[in-house]
Parts: C-alpha cells; sequence; structure tokens
C-alpha cells in the first residue's frame, strides 16, 4: 500500500472536490485526510490517499491532469505520532508578520507546529481586524507553560487560550 499525499491549487467552480474524490474512487483509494479552503477566489487544499501499488501510478496521473488545477503529488510514509498535542487559540490585533511570530515562538520553544487554521474577523465593537488562529501543537507536557509565556509576550494584546 502507497501512501500519497496531494496537494492542489486552482480557480474555485462547484465540482472540483467531486471530480477529485470520483477519480480517487475509481483508483480504489482510500480517502484519509485533508484540509481544502476557498482563498481569494481560488481552492487550495491538500489530502492523503491510500492506494494498491499497482494503482499508485495510474492513479498520481489522473490527479494531475485535471483540468484547471495545479496538482503536487508526494509519497509519504504513514506515522504514528505520539508526541503529546496541545491546541492554542491565538487572538490578537491583525497586523503584518504576526504569523511568523507566532511559529517562531513555537519554535524556539521546542514545539512543533502541527496545524495552523488562521482568519481575520472585524472586531465587534470597534472593527479593527483581529487575527485569529488555533494552531496544534506537539511539545512536551513540562514545556506548556513555558510556550504560552512566551507567545504571550510577544505583544499586551496577544490572547492564549490552551486544550490538550
Amino acid at each position: 500500500m502507497k501512501h500519497l499525499v496531494v496537494t492542489f491549487i486552482g480557480p474555485d467552480k462547484p465540482g472540483l472536490v467531486d471530480t477529485l474524490s470520483n477519480i480517487v474512487s475509481s483508483h480504489q483509494g482510500n480517502w484519509q485526510t485533508s484540509s481544502m479552503h476557498h482563498l481569494s477566489g481560488h481552492f487550495a487544499g491538500v489530502f492523503e490517499v491510500a492506494v494498491a501499488d499497482d494503482k499508485c501510478q495510474q492513479l498520481s496521473l489522473a490527479l494531475t491532469n485535471v483540468e484547471g488545477l495545479t496538482v503536487t503529488i508526494e509519497q509519504a510514509t504513514p506515522t504514528d505520532s505520539q508526541a503529546a498535542a496541545v491546541v492554542l487559540e491565538l487572538t490578537a490585533n491583525d497586523r503584518a508578520g504576526i504569523v511568523q511570530e507566532v511559529s517562531s515562538v513555537i519554535h524556539k520553544q521546542g514545539g512543533n507546529l502541527l496545524k495552523l487554521v488562521s482568519t481575520q474577523d472585524a472586531a465587534p465593537h470597534s472593527g479593527q481586524l483581529m487575527f485569529k488562529a488555533k494552531a496544534q501543537v506537539a511539545v512536551e507536557d513540562a514545556s506548556i507553560d513555558e510556550l504560552i509565556e512566551a507567545l504571550e509576550s510577544i505583544a499586551d494584546d496577544l490572547m492564549v487560550d490552551i486544550t490538550k
């Protein structure tokens, strides 16, 4: 069995996920983890497929030939990560460089950023743009408090909520 990580981007139009999932299904692939988003008129995503060795090449060719999509495929080896992960919910006034600041602190504190989903929303009363993010981070239990302190020291307005 092969595991493929497929990334794609193209102008958004109805039926893209249906097209991709039909291709996976017709090659007896098993669609596993995925994340997809509409971004500025484009549709972009990443998904993992498990497929029999003898179907891998045909599946890859079919996916890369979807009209209007730029597709990249990497063969991967699934891992069973035993690292403890925490979920951080971050809120701050939006500004250029905030993702770099957050990712740098996580890295310097020994964390591994597993997933990051960020948005911009208007604050309810002022209308000012707010940065909101949900990050899944693998980090040693003993380092969690230090990570939170380091993140909160980025700026006075950065709030960090944590769940396990």
